[in-house]
């Protein structure tokens, strides 16, 4: 039946209220928020146990973790640290197993370093600008001269910053670390995506590798093998190892299916499926699991100059802590700009891989880039042999410029005219400070003033809602371990950190993420900016940071924004481009609006890159306010640096155990479940 329609310029009637039995009005039809919430049990739930929280935080005053459920974990810590140093060098243990491998690590140092030496600088520059051609195919293409010079231009860029030897040193580390890193990603790789069992096993190790922050790792090996290389490169190998492991198991998984039955089909063995088939199709996996790994090998050998590393990562953060943020810069421009050369050369010989696999290649160009390859090993040999004749080992002093003085003055009257005294603005200075009493202080007092009962309940709740019961137990048992170790107050100091941190990067991340997935000019003018951002250490945040805001928990805060932002842009836009052409051409089609198509199409639509997003914010935010213990973050970072810089296991060990706790919890509750996908 139609509606009856108006005369044009009559005026509507008035619509009388629904009426039940009995005359009794009925709520108007809708889905208003209030009638939404009150029909959703989830939502109802969650609001409880917030209103448990906030009612208990203001009305009871014991909110700290019980005395009676803590152990004292500092004793046998302390008692294991002095039966390791006592027993180091006379231990069957360490003598016959672990010596080992401080062995190998000490030496493969050593004889890159020599190598390097012996080379000198114009035997590096030269082997390392023709490594990135071949790498980019070995030919005239743009590709391979663009790598090439890129390799050139970073050789050079060092020399002249006058950090050669430290970037010598970082290369050493690096490529021992490289190599050891993907050959255990590598078999570890091959033995999950080829064993179910296997990968059930490995799945939770890497899982929870993956929330660790970098720190974590040195402390152990750095109380196994003592302050030096060998600790270094180790924690190096088992942080970066993951991603070949991860990415190589995916690969092999998601071969061809109708490749692998063809394979079988001509009488092909398991050994000869999987060289024939498994491996070349997933030599792309394979590549980018490469890049991952060097890329993660390059942040931590700059952490790893804590224990002994040296190299830039030394250089920086002795610069750092004598507040000279213009050496500091320096060498984190040298650290970038290797960062960049590495990534660029591994995505060129991925892309050159790729076009060998579409197009295939000819005998005579794959002879040509054999021979170019076998070249550039006689050259290693012929440099290494007759390098020191043709110049000195190190970029000599008269080609260098020290801009360090120049970057420190205009650092100081950056701090002198915008850090604070601004007219209505304030300054930099003055915004951090209300940052930290407006936003931070209150947060944390509130964190601190929560029963813990009550906000385990809430995480317990959240757990349950957004993935399962098992994501429920995690954070509880979680949030146990932490008051069971005596932490609870100064964790309650990290998590404060991580959520104020982790809101401003979803706040910064999302907005950008939809400018770059809306707007084609805004993604050409970012992809740039966020690739060279995704290869930076996160050590090298902390430098321009502490020029802004100085040392302090807001400036660890801002670090971890900047660092944790690009991934959540990515995540955000690739997830909004990639929503159903079909559903935005009928959202058009009904004369929506842009902001109606974004709100109730685009955004819904890609509810699980945005949730994608949430989980990697929360683990990149709260590996980066762990590192900003070093400008004044404090709280568990502060103890983890203490521990690592005095070799403190009863100190540093329990923090690092603490921080891995709230990584594990934050990360289970910002990760739905199978079971809620599937609703």
């Amino acid at each position: 039946m139609s509606s009856p329609t108006l005369a044009k310029g009559e005026p509507a009637k008035p619509v009388a209220p629904k009426t039940g039995n009995g005359g009794t009005p009925t709520p108007p039809e809708g889905n208003g928020l209030l009638n939404r919430f009150l029909g959703s049990p989830r939502a109802m739930l969650l609001a409880a146990a917030v209103l448990v929280v906030v009612i208990s935080a203001v009305a009871l005053d014991n909110a700290s973790w019980p005395g009676s459920l803590t152990a004292d974990v500092k004793t046998p810590l302390n008692d294991l640290d002095d039966w390791l140093v006592d027993n180091r060098d006379t231990h069957w243990l360490f003598l016959y197993f672990l010596l080992h491998f401080s062995n190998a690590a000490e030496g493969s140092y050593d004889a890159l370093v020599s190598l390097f030496d012996s080379m000198g600088y114009v035997g590096v520059t030269v082997v390392g600008t023709l490594i990135a051609w071949a790498a980019g195919g070995a030919d005239l293409s743009k590709r391979a001269l663009r790598t090439g010079l890129t390799g050139l231009g970073v050789f050079i860029v060092c020399g002249v910053l006058g950090v050669w030897e430290p970037t010598m040193e970082t290369l050493a580390l690096m490529v021992g670390a490289v190599i050891a890193a993907s050959a255990v990603g590598l078999l570890l790789g091959l033995a999950s995506g080829l064993s179910d069992r296997f990968e059930k096993i490995l799945r939770p190790v890497l899982d929870t590798m993956q929330v660790m922050p970098a720190f974590a790792f040195l402390l152990p090996l750095l109380l196994m093998f003592g302050v030096g290389v060998p600790s270094a490169l180790l924690a190096t190998v088992i942080y970066a190892a993951p991603p070949m492991a991860r990415l190589t198991s995916l690969g092999l998984r998601q071969a061809d299916p109708a490749a692998m039955e063809a394979a079988t089909s001509l009488g092909a063995s398991a050994r000869q499926r999987l060289f024939t088939a498994r491996l070349p199709l997933a030599r792309k996996q394979m590549m980018l699991g490469l890049n991952q790994t060097i890329m993660m090998c390059l942040s931590m050998v700059v952490l790893a100059s804590l224990i002994g590393g040296g190299g830039l990562g030394d250089e920086i953060y002795q610069a750092l802590g004598a507040l000279k943020i213009g050496k500091a810069l320096i060498a984190g421009i040298a650290v970038v700009l290797i960062a960049v050369l590495l990534d660029r050369t591994t995505a060129a010989a991925g892309e050159r891989l790729d076009d060998v696999v579409k197009a295939g290649v000819s005998k005579t160009a794959d002879r040509a880039r054999k021979a170019v390859w076998g070249g550039i090993v006689v050259l290693v040999g012929l440099f290494a042999a007759i390098g020191s004749s043709l110049g000195e080992s190190e970029w000599p002093e008269g080609w260098t410029v020290d801009w360090s003085n120049s970057i420190d003055d205009a650092v100081n009257w950056f701090t002198d005219h915008l850090g604070s005294g601004i007219p209505v603005l304030g300054g930099t200075f003055t915004w951090a400070e209300g940052f930290t009493d407006y936003i931070l202080n209150p947060l944390r007092d509130g964190l601190l003033a929560t029963p813990w009962w009550a906000l385990a309940v809430l995480v317990a709740v959240i757990g349950w809602l957004v993935s399962s019961w098992r994501a429920s137990v995690a954070g509880v048992v979680c949030l146990a371990l932490v008051g069971w170790m005596r932490l609870w107050d100064v964790a309650m100091d990290t998590l404060s950190q991580v959520l104020a941190g982790l809101l401003l990067t979803l706040v910064v991340g999302v907005l950008l993420g939809i400018l770059s997935a809306r707007v084609d000019r805004a993604e050409r003018i970012m992809r740039p900016v966020l690739d060279t951002m995704q290869t930076m250490p996160q050590f090298v945040y902390l430098i321009p940071v502490i020029a802004l805001v100085g040392q302090n928990r807001t400036g660890g805060i801002l670090a971890a924004v900047i660092y944790a932002a690009p991934a959540v842009i990515r995540i955000t836009a690739q997830g909004l481009r990639q929503v159903d052409p079909a559903a935005m051409e009928a959202s058009t089609s009904l004369g929506a609006t842009s902001k109606q198509q974004l709100f109730g199409v685009q955004l819904p639509l890609a509810r699980k890159s945005m949730l994608v997003a949430l989980n990697q914010g929360v683990v990149l935010v709260l590996s980066m306010v762990v590192i900003a213990g070093l400008i004044g973050g404090g709280a568990l970072g502060y103890q983890v640096v203490q521990g690592l810089s005095k070799g403190d296991l009863s100190q540093g060990f329990p923090a690092g155990v603490a921080i891995v706790c709230l990584g594990i919890m934050l990360d289970r509750l910002s990760q739905p479940g199978v079971r809620r996908g599937r609703e």
